[in-house]
């Protein structure tokens, strides 16, 4: 259940959306259904004016748009086949399982844990890096866009780092 807050800051964030023109507001909530990270959609939300906290923006994502969590998933994985290796090694040593099949499964079981190990740490560490990217791409076009307020480049400034931010979304 949401906490009367956690209420507030999701309607907050949501008039803030309702209030994006038409095709900005499509695009927006286009990235929201379709980005895994909330960190990557607030990012987004900044960029496009939000001055509101992220925990505001995660609720709304959170209420409107249902994110599986990967990591999450591996992390579950990893615990299922340590546990199954830790009945394979109970069964080898009831003679259960004969020996050589038992230690081969072992074997075949071990390199599946290692990979799913390495899968979640390239996964924490791309999600990690992009999530830093875009925070340092984010400071710099708002230093930029800042710098060159009310100046005559002012315009074309904000459509060049546009597109730029969607270049970014792209590039893994």
């Amino acid at each position: 259940m949401l906490s009367p807050n956690e209420l507030i800051d999701i309607e907050l964030f949501d008039q803030w959306v309702d209030n994006l023109d038409s095709s900005t507001q499509e695009s927006f909530l286009e990235f929201a259904k379709n980005t895994y990270s909330v960190i990557e959609i607030y990012l987004y939300s900044r960029f496009l004016g939000y001055r509101g906290s992220i925990s505001s923006c995660n609720g709304w994502t959170s209420a409107n748009y249902k994110k599986p969590d990967h990591r999450k998933i591996l992390i579950n994985e990893i615990q299922e086949i340590q546990e199954d290796m830790r009945k394979l090694r109970e069964d080898i040593e009831n003679f259960a399982v004969k020996r050589d099949a038992g230690v081969a499964r072992l074997a075949a079981m071990t390199k599946e844990l290692r990979g799913t190990i390495n899968q979640v740490e390239s996964y924490t560490s791309a999600k990690d890096r992009k999530g830093l990217l875009m925070a340092g791409a984010d400071q710099a076009i708002r230093e930029l866009l800042a710098i060159f307020k009310d100046d005559p480049i002012e315009a074309p400034l904000q459509e060049a780092s546009m597109s730029v931010w969607a270049k970014m979304q792209l590039s893994e």
